[in-house]
């Protein structure tokens, strides 16, 4: 069978089936699942869908986990094997060829910079990607509340950290305010923003920020470039995997229109150990997980969720997974078995076999699949060898990586680290400015101290010179001063500066509160 323009030619059955199966690229944006245990082929189906997708002229976005994807980008190797199967299932004009690929990197290092802000990630996400508790996440929420209201933009982590310790700083006011600031809430979110930036966060926390229609491009032969993410050592942090891809989905959702139901998807999504996503998950980001799965669709983008089992995705997202590809399960426990029916309970039976048993039985390349029907209804479920790749199966090496990365459409543009004016900076400013001016309370402090001491000198010695100007008696000898007076005086005068010297201190903290707190708050 050659390919229809409307459909993706997944794979047949050879003589034992009587239709092949294809999906439709009008279902594309209507999302899927692929499915099964550790080398079924899971990787090698994710590719032979992106490059379909990108044939017919849809971008696509995938996560290449061990770096076995990289390979799309040149054409495959001859192999025997792979031509008979096409000649297997029907698959005519099979041919090898490179799809348009752009390489990113979280961190920059095999592919073009991903960033984004922490603004743009929010308190949600940014407190999952934290693990943070419900009272920290608070602390979060408070901290964006007050950026916003004083025009503090929150780009990275130092942007962070300096609004916290502003919080600290000022806890008692903004606990009034806002409710509850713990300096202990304060002290674990830093600690863990600390683990956070030794995973590499830094980096993705940062300008310039991605712009989401580098992910939509189209290659000026009409095909769809395919964006690989580089993810083999981002999997060292899986909330930090988990949380950036939710985020792209998120920011997906919030910046394309709607669309309604397109001829063929504006971009297709695949999200790689999706069990990452859901484990551990509080009930808010299910719940947006859940809302984002549900109406993306009709911003014209295809979701593709790829795991070992079905259970790893919550039945109110894979009730909404509309195609299916379920490679083998093994059941060696009594969960595996239990796991094997549920997963066979979601298909469309099919009267010449039993789904249980062949989702068992199924081989490496075969799986048991199931695609919307014209009518939108769920296909009857068939065991199908899946189609060959055109492109490379395996990594492409690291000269050829940096050749195209050098002749992406997108050089040059992540490359360059910037540092923008931010809340690092403008509370900066503003405690400088508010120092000065504590300054300057202090010194008319020290000037009205010494005016002072000043003008007591002067009334000590009052008294005595006004005294010898009088006529001096005759009849007696002059009288020594009596010193216990001028012992009362002197103590007078200590009590007097030792109390102005207290002042001062109470008087100058007080002073410099007064200038920080007035220089930050100012303009509320």
């Amino acid at each position: 069978m050659s390919e229809a323009a409307d459909a993706i030619f997944v794979g047949g059955g050879g003589e034992s089936q009587q239709e092949p199966q294809v999906l439709r690229l009008g279902f594309g944006n209507r999302h899927g699942l692929i499915a099964g245990a550790t080398g079924t082929g899971k990787t090698i189906t994710l590719q032979i869908l992106a490059e379909e997708f990108s044939n017919a002229g849809v971008p696509v976005f995938l996560t290449d986990i061990k770096g076995d994807v990289s390979g799309m980008a040149v054409p495959g190797t001859p192999r025997g094997g792979l031509e008979r199967r096409a000649a297997a299932i029907g698959l005519e004009g099979y041919g090898y060829r490179e799809s348009p690929v752009i390489f990113w990197d979280f961190f920059g290092e095999h592919g073009h910079p991903v960033r984004a802000t922490i603004a743009e990630v929010g308190p949600l996400l940014l407190s999952r990607m934290l693990d943070l508790t419900e009272a920290q996440e608070g602390v979060i929420n408070v901290a964006f509340r007050i950026a916003d209201a004083e025009g503090l933009p929150i780009l990275d982590l130092k942007d962070l950290r300096a609004l916290l310790n502003f919080l600290g700083e000022n806890q008692r006011e903004i606990s009034l305010q806002y409710g509850n600031v713990t300096t202990q809430s304060i002290g674990a979110i830093q600690r863990k923003l600390l683990v956070l930036e030794n995973q590499g966060a830094a980096q993705f926390f940062s300008e310039p920020a991605l712009e989401l229609s580098d992910f939509l491009r189209v290659a000026p032969d009409g095909r769809g470039y395919v964006s690989i993410l580089h993810a083999e050592r981002l999997m060292g942090a899986p909330q930090l995997y988990a949380t950036f891809l939710l985020w792209l989905l998120s920011q997906l959702f919030e910046e394309l229109p709607e669309i309604g139901n397109p001829e063929k998807p504006i971009l297709v999504f695949f999200f790689d150990e999706a069990h990452l996503l859901f484990n551990g998950a509080p009930r808010a980001l299910v719940e947006k997980i859940e809302r984002v799965a549900r109406l993306i669709r009709s911003k014209g983008v295809g979701v593709y969720f790829v795991t070992q089992n079905p259970d790893d995705v919550p039945d109110t997202v894979l009730g909404q997974l509309g195609h299916r590809i379920q490679h083998a399960l093994r059941a060696f426990t009594a969960r595996d078995q239990q796991a094997l029916r549920r997963a066979a309970q979601t298909y469309r039976p099919n009267p010449r076999f039993d789904i249980g048993d062949a989702i068992r039985d199924v081989g490496v390349g075969e799986a048991v699949t199931s695609f919307l029907e014209p009518s939108g209804a769920p296909g009857i479920a068939e065991r199908t060898l899946i189609r060959p790749p055109s492109a490379q199966m395996g990594p492409i090496e690291e000269g050829a990586r940096q050749m195209l990365m050098l002749r992406s459409p997108v050089a040059g543009k992540y490359e360059r680290l910037v540092d923008s004016d931010s809340a690092h900076e403008m509370l900066a400013r503003r405690a400088e400015a508010a120092a000065k001016e504590a300054q300057a309370n202090l010194q008319k402090i020290a000037t009205e101290k010494a005016a002072e001491r000043a003008y007591t000198a002067a009334r000590r010695y009052e008294a005595p010179t006004r005294g010898a100007s009088r006529p001096a008696s005759t009849s007696a000898p002059a009288k020594a001063p009596a010193r216990a007076p001028a012992r009362r005086s002197d103590s007078a005068v200590d009590a007097f500066t030792k109390s102005m010297a207290r002042q001062l201190g109470s008087r100058t903290g007080q002073a410099l509160v007064r200038g920080v707190l007035g220089g930050l708050l100012k303009g509320r």
